[in-house]
Parts: structure tokens; sequence; C-alpha cells
């Protein structure tokens, strides 16, 4: 074996503090590496090929559970001993996984009761990933017994750099409804109401509809039923299913601690876009939080929403440096239309994530796979081999990242703060709410969408989080908010901070009960008004706003909104815009509420990115932000800064003409001089340092 690279070895940001991956020495570059679909003559050139993209990070293992123990007990690490040899021989390290997301067949048949059974009560089959029941007994005996040898074989291995559990926990298994989950709901459920069945039938409501409870064996997973089950219900199974996979996540992770330690444990998450599991809750589990992030590709300008998720993936991560662990070189295999990337999209997807506080940019997958699920999911090494652009593009990303290198250490600058809940996610979607079209993550993207276009930087934060420092905090949705939240945000304001709330939010407490005294509840003297009636639109029906008064400059021109009105009726509140017709014709529509030193916005109606221009500059003055101007449409801005008084400005063109910028700073990617005014090549980056 050779001696260790120098790719391999300890590494501290600018501020002297150990990096996400103490083992490796820069940012990590590289992405899934499946090296038991082809035969081992191929394992070599993939080296090979790796050291040429510039390839110092893979995760291995992923799939491979079936293979490392083709029977219940035995193993066979021969095969993945030379795998891991060779990797570290080139210079590569690993991300060794746990396989644990693939139980194999052997494990299926030898325990049916395993077997992840759906709402409707069927049981279903393999041939898939994550075919199991995550309470399930057989599953915590088999998943430890291979992570323990996993981690007893490897745990000194010079190529392991990090420690991967399982893959995309909730992915494909997020709820079962077996009757092993049934007895875990009720052990749950035990633990959560202190073994007290008062306190759970007070809390789920339970003599609405005659559904009083005298027996914990009586109590059964909100399976399907004739009509909608109980709302409270439905809100702890999801909060049991987070927890039961966060049980497995923690199992191995203890387990990889006691016998490799000092090696980082993560798990990939899919932030944004799994709404089962409650990553507030994860985020302190792990030791260094990695996400998987997939365009939505059919979407235009879906770099928005890219950007919106690596903000949330770095909320999560506490505003600490995270890992890429997996996104796309092109298309993917499993949207309803899989779009290839354009020349330079993945290239600027990379440095996209990378600006927002990742120091990865790794890939599903290393090579592209002849067979399986996901033969057409696009790949660093595509089936047409070296000679294609994907391939070209590939090595000149690899090529870009080393002079990123004063990037890592560095902190994104917000200077907004947006509020996202997963609990509140959970309860405003249940059934037989006042609308079908309450839609959450619509919600965000479109109130994202309105600050990225105004290239205002966004943190995301929970609600019970304190909020001193920003100038405006946003709140998109926020059905279920708890008194903590509602005292968190009256205080952020009374002490000097703008606020600006969407509708439907302070509806409900934690069990889902509506606040008393009538709506918004918990936000009612926050906001100054009351909420007499919600008054959902039909599909397709729209209402005009305009401003109260005739001054343009205090809320802009007349807008459209559409899904929602309310009748709102101020109490201290100071209508800014009024509904022009609709159910709520002549009523207040948006308000302005002076508490304290600060502010508060309440905006009673669905408006679009467009729509919302007027309300938010509006909001932006009393918070004294001064969005940046005169910058080109369609050019991202992220301003980094390093404790050592290091500045830096990524600016990324997503549109096919050359731009220019109001900025002056040294090119990290180029090594040019940018003197006052930054031309952007059409599709191009530039990351300033200033």
């Amino acid at each position: 074996m050779s001696q260790t690279p120098q790719l391999l070895v300890a590494a501290e940001d600018s501020a002297g503090r150990a990096g996400p991956l103490p083992r490796l020495a820069r940012l990590a570059y590289g992405g899934d590496y499946n090296p038991e679909q082809w035969p081992e003559s191929v394992w070599a050139e993939d080296v090979e090929l790796m050291r040429v993209a510039g390839v110092n990070l893979v995760s291995v293992g992923i799939f491979a559970w079936a293979l490392l123990e083709p029977a219940e007990g035995q193993f066979e690490f021969g095969w993945f001993d030379r795998l891991l040899d060779l990797l570290h021989d080139g210079g590569i390290g690993v991300d060794l996984a746990t396989p644990t997301a693939v139980p194999p067949a052997w494990f299926r048949r030898r325990h049916p009761q395993a077997r992840l059974v759906d709402r409707h009560g069927l049981a279903l089959g393999g041939g898939a990933r994550q075919s199991f029941c995550p309470s399930s007994p057989a599953y915590a005996e088999a998943s430890a017994r291979i992570t323990e040898q996993l981690a007893r074989r490897y745990a000194d291995h010079p190529a392991l750099v990090l420690w991967h559990s399982h893959n995309e926990y909730g992915g494909a298994n997020a709820l079962c409804y077996c009757a092993t989950s049934a007895e875990a709901f009720r052990d749950w459920l035990r633990d959560r109401y202190g073994d007290d069945l008062d306190r759970l039938n007070t809390a789920w409501g339970t003599t609405f509809w005659g559904q009083r409870y005298a027996d914990w064996a009586e109590i059964e997973p909100p399976s399907h039923a004739p009509t909608s089950v109980n709302p409270t219900q439905q809100l702890d199974f999801l909060r049991f299913s987070s927890d039961a996979h966060l049980g497995n996540f923690r199992r191995e992770r203890d387990i990889l601690h006691r016998l490799s330690p000092g090696v980082p444990v993560t798990t990939n998450f899919m932030i944004a876009n799994c709404k089962t599991i409650d990553y507030w809750r994860w985020a302190a589990e792990v030791d260094v939080v990695s996400n998987d992030h997939y365009l939505r590709a059919e979407e235009p300008d879906n770099h928005i929403e890219l950007a919106m998720c690596a903000d949330l993936t770095r909320a999560v991560a506490g505003g600490r440096p995270w890992l890429l662990m997996e996104h796309a070189t092109s298309a993917v295999n499993w949207q309803p239309r899989n779009i290839a990337k354009r020349p330079g999209e993945l290239r600027r997807n990379s440095l996209s994530h990378l600006a927002r506080g990742a120091e990865s940019a790794l890939f599903f997958q290393w090579r592209a796979s002849r067979f399986g699920a996901e033969k057409f999911h696009s790949a660093m090494l595509p089936h047409g081999g070296t000679d294609t652009r994907i391939w070209r593009e590939v090595v000149a990303l690899g090529a870009d990242l080393p002079s990123l290198e004063p990037l890592r250490g560095t902190r994104v600058v917000a200077d907004v703060a947006v509020l996202w809940d997963w609990e509140s996610w959970w309860a405003v979607e249940l059934d037989w709410r006042p609308s079908v079209d309450l839609d959450y993550r619509e919600r965000m993207a479109a109130y994202y969408e309105r600050l990225w276009r105004d290239r205002l930087s966004v943190d995301f934060a929970h609600p019970e989080r304190a909020l001193d420092g920003y100038r405006l905090v946003v709140v998109p949705s926020l059905y279920l908010t708890t008194p903590a939240a509602a005292e968190n945000l009256r205080r952020y304001v009374a002490g000097g901070g703008t606020l600006l709330v969407s509708y439907f939010s302070g509806i409900v407490d934690a069990d889902d009960a509506i606040h008393p005294g009538g709506h918004p509840g918990a936000l009612r003297e926050l906001l100054g008004l009351t909420v007499e009636e919600f008054l959902p639109l039909r599909s397709g029906e729209t209402v005009r706003l305009a401003a109260v008064d005739a001054d343009p400059a205090r809320a802009g021109a007349e807008v459209t909104g559409d899904v929602w009105a309310e009748v709102v009726v101020p109490q201290g509140a100071t209508p800014v815009l009024s509904y022009l017709d609709g159910p709520a014709a002549g009523g207040p529509a948006v308000t302005r509420h002076t508490l304290g030193a600060g502010h508060a916005w309440y905006v009673s109606t669905r408006l679009t990115a467009a729509g919302l221009a007027p309300v938010l500059r509006a909001a932006y003055r009393d918070a004294g932000l001064v969005p940046p101007d005169g910058v080109p449409e369609g050019v991202e801005l992220v301003r980094r800064a390093g404790a050592d008084g290091s500045r830096f400005l990524i600016a990324i063109n997503h549109t096919d003409r050359e731009v220019e910028l109001a900025a002056t700073g040294t090119d990290l990617l180029d090594g040019s001089f940018q003197p006052g005014v930054c031309r952007i090549p059409a599709g191009g980056v530039r990351a300033l340092r200033a």
C-alpha cells in the first residue's frame, strides 16, 4: 500500500477550526461509486479516471449488503478490501456507507413480518430499496450486525474519511402501518404522554366522534378509514415515524462512534423535498449535515429552488459548513420528464451549492449504470465515456475547485430570516382543511423567490429560535404555532424587528387544536387584527388588491391574488392594501401593525413572487434593508465573510448573455482582477475576493 496521499491529511478552516471532514485536505469532489456493478478489471480504470477528474472522495457500499453478507451471518469482505486499498493507493478518500437501505433477499424471506405495509394494509414487495418496516426488531438486529462488522474491519483503514449511515432515511419507507409499527407507535405514545391515557385523549380531542380510548391497545396507526382520521392522531404518527427512522440512525451512529472514534458520521438528508422527516430534530444527531438535491427539471428558473434548498441545508447545519452528498451531472431518471442540463449548468449548480455553504460537490453517481432502475440517470462518467460533453465539464469543474479553497471556513452573510417548520408543514396539509390549495412548500418557494430576485440572502430558522440580528423575518406559512414560537416573534418585533406573516398562520397549537379567542390565534395581538372568516377561493378565481391611499410609494400598484382571502378586522393594525373585488371586497388585504419598536405585516391572500414585490418593498423600508441596485435580471449573488475579515462575492450568471455588475475584486476562479465593473460571461461564475 502506498504512502498516505497528500489529499488525506488533517485540514482546518480559515479560523483554525477543523472543517467538516478533518481527514480531507480540500473541498470534496466525487460521488457515489458502485463498483459491484462492474468487473474488477474496470476498477483500476475508474481510479485513474477519478484522478484525471480531480476526484478525492467517493461514497462506497451504499447498496452492497447482499454482497457483503450473502447469507445471514456469513460475510465476504475480500472484494471490498481490494476496492478500498485500490482507492487509497490512487489518493481517493472513502465515505464508507452502511448498506442498510437495501436488506438482502434472504432477509425478506426469513423475516416476512418485516415487510413494509402501506396505509391500505397491503404488504409491499421487494426488488426495490427501503422495502422494510423501520420499526422491525429483525431489521434492527440485522442492520446493527452489518454495521458492527464494517466498523470493526475498516475503522483504521487509511482511506476512511467519513461514515455514511444508510441512504436517504424515510425516502421510500417513510410510513409503515404493520402490526409491529402499531405496537411501536403505542410505545412512542406512552412515552410522549407519560403513560397517561387521559393526557392523550385530551390532546387528541377524542370526545369528538366518540373516539375516546380506555386502553393503549385500542390505539391504531391512522390507516385507511371510511372518512377523515383524527388529525392529531395523524400528526403524532408523523412525529413517531420520523423518530423511528432517527432511532435507526442513532443505533448505527453509536456503533460507529464506539468502534471508529474520531471519524465523523453522517447520513444524506433530502432537505426541502422530504416532507416526512423533521430535519431540525435530526441536525444535532449527525456529526456533519449532508444533503441530496436534484433539480425539478421542468420548472423554469429551477436554480432558485436549488438556492432555497442549499440555504435551508445551511440553516439545519446551524450555519456551519455542510456536504452536498448527491446531485446530478445532467438528467435524473425518476421525474415525469427527465430534462438534460444544458452546457455549463452542471458547473453553475455545483458552485451555487458551494457559495451557500457546501464544502463538497458530490454526484450520483461516478459511472453510469448499464442495468437497473437508474440506468438512465446521468453520471460523472456517462455511457458515452470520456469523449462526451458531460465528462469534459466534470474534469473542468474538478480543476476549478482548488481555486475556491479560500471560501472554506467563511460564512454566508444573510439579510433575512425565513421561518420553516416541518411539523407545521405536516399539519397544514392534512385532510379537511379549508382549501385543497393550501400548499406549504409553494408558499415557501414564492416568498423565497421574491427575496432571491431582490438579491437578499436568506437564513432559514425554526420558529422558536432566537431571531436577534435579522432586520426582517418572513413567515410564509405557520399554521401550527406554539406559544413559544408566538412569544419569540412578539419579542422580536417589540425589540425593533420587522416581521411579515402570510395567511392561515397562528391557527392551531402543537396538538392541532384551534387557539382560543379567534383567528389568527397565537399571532392575533402581534399582528393587531382578527380574522373573522376564511374565504377560500374557487379554482381559477382571483382577487384584485390596491393601495388604501393614493401614494404608490407606500405599497405599489394593483396586484392580484388567488386561492385565499379573509375577512380581516384591524385591532390596531393599519390597512395598506385592500380587496377591490371578491368575497372580501372593500376589506383589508395587507396590514401593518406597530408593536414596541418594530412592525408586523400581514398578507391575507396568495400573491405570486411578482405580486409580493410591492409588499416586500414596503417591509424592506421598515427594516432598513436596501436591496442591491443595478443587478441584471438572472444574476445570483451570495456574500461570504471570514472570521479573519476576508470578504467574498459570488455572482452566478444564469442568462445566455454577458452581463456587467458593479463590483471590484480578484476572481478566485481565473485570477482576473475586476476593477469596478465585473463582467460575467453568459452562464458564467465569478467568485470575487474583495
